[in-house]
């Protein structure tokens, strides 16, 4: 079953379609995420994202939105009905598939420390990545909003962030962690006095004595009472119940439901459950669902049986390179090959995890595989950001020659293109030493792809380095890219070192030379 990850992270600005658009392209710059729904409200000033991939891809996409959101965001200005405290508020990781949740946990502690350490941002860890009891529930967290955080954060030690800075800057903080599904569903009144609202809400939430799993609060939006909810459990508290009590709770005050609203995504089982429980189906079994029992049938027969399996890869990308054209090329094909090693390092690592003989070697191997996937992804939209380095130093060529900073425009832009595949070099070398650590310590059954996925780490280095050198060497002004020719020549000398002890192990672990 292929490990997949859903996240739904929640950002401070819905008013702005220009904002939100640049957030969601972020996000959707990584390949291995694919954006399955964008909810914004004006009233709340808040937009909710729901993407899901591989967990290396997901926890990308998120940095990549939390940074475009730093940006472009200023949590000074920022009004809305929805309490808030920073421009990415809120970001949790759900495992689907393939995935516990302990996985998710250390990819919110990964996500955390590195937006804390590169972007500045406290990070609260919440649910259950949370690093005390008092922590786990959210409305704790973000008690008095951004503003009361940022009076009280460096004169109270018990709101000293998880990771980050004990300061608020114009992006706020933002908190971090896993969980179960969870329904956003809000129910509207029709009446427009929000004080009913709030007092339905305070009846429905678990803090004040209604169901578990209910957190609920009221609001006004758009000239009627609203009462707004997350559904944490909704398989021990189901949709329908909430709507009936809150129908029961509205006819207290003489008023009744105008209608409900999803924010975001469902999963399908809540839905039937409420069909069910409405419909009074006590005998219904899951599988009556027509489109269940036909995606059933699919599945056994969509494969030929004498056919493998093992999904083809689209040849689009080879096309473009292949194609007579400046771009992509010998940039583009290292990221490419960086991420092919990345892959088959996962792979091993995969192969080794959960087999009684390597149990040993186990949560080494589980560290590797969230590095090695972290890397595949990274590398994969390197492939991207040389092509888009190599159009730039392109563009800069075309500036008018009678611009008094044109030559240096063309240093920058080239020395940016020189940089790019460096950063891939640095990761190929990574990859390169994940790789020598499961020949040495992985599946035995597998040691000839952790070799292939060394030598296309090798490949990758080569490459790369090839399009360092091309392009400081066209420098006009050479000693700007002097400190990118040593960080290589350092990332080749280690490389050579990886493969010397690739070499060794092959040939004592698998009988054979590298």
């Amino acid at each position: 079953m292929p490990q997949l990850v859903e996240c739904i992270p929640n950002f401070s600005e819905a008013r702005r379609s220009e904002v939100v658009d640049a957030i969601v392209a972020a996000a959707a710059s990584v390949a291995e995420i694919k954006i399955l729904d964008r909810s914004s409200d004006t009233d709340h000033n808040r937009t909710v994202l729901t993407f899901a991939g591989t967990p290396a891809g997901v926890e990308e996409a998120a940095f990549r939105a939390i940074q475009k959101a730093a940006e472009l965001i200023d949590m000074n200005v920022h009004t809305g009905e929805h309490p808030r405290m920073g421009a990415t508020d809120v970001v949790p990781f759900v495992p689907i598939s393939g995935i516990s949740m302990e996985e998710c946990v250390a990819m919110a502690k990964r996500l955390g420390q590195r937006v804390g350490a590169e972007l500045n941002i406290p990070v609260y860890l919440y649910e259950a990545a949370a690093t005390r009891p008092d922590r786990t529930n959210l409305e704790v967290l973000r008690k008095g909003q951004y503003e009361g955080l940022k009076a009280e954060l460096e004169t109270n030690p018990q709101r000293l962030p998880d990771f980050g800075p004990a300061r608020l800057g114009s992006a706020g903080a933002t908190v971090i962690g896993a969980r179960a599904p969870l329904v956003a569903f809000n129910v509207y009144l029709a009446s427009a006095d929000v004080t009913i609202a709030k007092s339905i809400a305070k009846a429905m939430r678990q803090s004040s004595g209604g169901f578990r799993y209910v957190k609920a609060a009221g609001f006004l939006v758009d000239g009627r009472a609203q009462v707004s909810m997350n559904l944490t459990d909704f398989r021990q508290t189901p949709i329908a119940r909430v709507v009936e009590t809150i129908r029961r709770e509205a006819l207290r005050y003489g008023v009744g439901l105008h209608h409900s609203e999803l924010v975001g995504l469902i999963p399908q089982e809540a839905l039937i459950d409420a069909a069910v429980w409405y419909t009074q189906l006590d005998q219904f079994q899951p599988d009556q669902v027509l489109e269940t029992r036909l995606s059933a049938n699919q599945s056994t027969t969509s494969q030929p049986t004498n056919l493998p399996t093992t999904n083809i890869p689209t040849p689009s990308f080879l096309d473009d390179l292949a194609a007579a054209t400046p771009a992509p090329g010998g940039g583009c094909a290292a990221a490419y090959a960086g991420a092919m090693g990345a892959g088959l390092v996962s792979m091993v690592a995969g192969l080794t995890i959960g087999k009684k003989k390597y149990a040993e070697v186990e949560p080494q191997m589980k560290t590797i595989l969230a590095e090695s996937e972290s890397l595949r992804a990274q590398l994969t939209a390197a492939v991207a950001e040389d092509a888009a380095a190599f159009e730039a130093v392109m563009q800069a060529f075309k500036l008018p020659r009678e611009l008094p900073n044109r030559a240096e425009q063309i240093d920058q832009a080239t020395l940016q293109a020189a940089r790019v595949p460096l950063q891939a070099a640095e990761k190929a070398v990574r990859v390169l030493e994940l790789a020598a650590q499961v020949i040495s310590l992985g599946n035995l059954n597998a040691i000839s792809d952790g070799a292939s996925g060394a030598a296309m780490a090798r490949a990758a280095l080569t490459a790369a380095g090839t399009n360092v050198r091309i392009n400081v060497n066209s420098l006009a002004e050479k000693s700007l890219g002097a400190d990118l020719l040593a960080d290589l020549n350092k990332l080749e000398a280690r490389a050579g070192q990886f493969e010397i002890e690739i070499r060794q192990v092959l040939e004592t672990r698998g009988g054979f030379a590298f």
